[in-house]
């Protein structure tokens, strides 16, 4: 295709308009209008929330099923979305921590996840 067809009128704008609205997610128009959320798809970001609620609960049922005496485990940490931003981080079991945030927040103690719990 040969964008100069549009000055000697064998490409009308309607035409043009259709071709780029029809291109793929990796074309450079894609990623300049949307960036690096051009690549994910609606699976992959429903994929990614799956992924960090399953590791929060497992989190969660680590933290109630440890002794009282031993450290509590890592609070899970989320699937990074495109532009790696912390608004677009799910927050994982309610422990305060987004992804790239700079302040450490502790979550809830194990005796108080199994007192919510039971």
């Amino acid at each position: 295709m040969d964008l100069l067809d549009r000055h000697r009128g064998r490409l009308t704008s309607r035409r043009l308009a259709v071709l780029i609205k029809h291109l793929p997610r990796d074309s450079a128009i894609a990623q300049e209008l949307h960036g690096d959320g051009a690549e994910w798809t609606v699976t992959d970001y429903l994929l990614a929330a799956a992924v960090d609620h399953l590791a929060a609960a497992n989190w969660m049922f680590a933290s109630v099923n440890t002794d009282e005496d031993s450290e509590p485990p890592e609070p899970p940490v989320p699937v990074p979305r495109p532009g790696g931003s912390a608004e677009d981080a799910v927050d994982t079991g309610g422990t305060g921590q987004e992804a790239g945030g700079a302040e450490e927040a502790s979550g809830p103690s194990p005796a108080e996840l199994l007192r919510f719990f039971s």
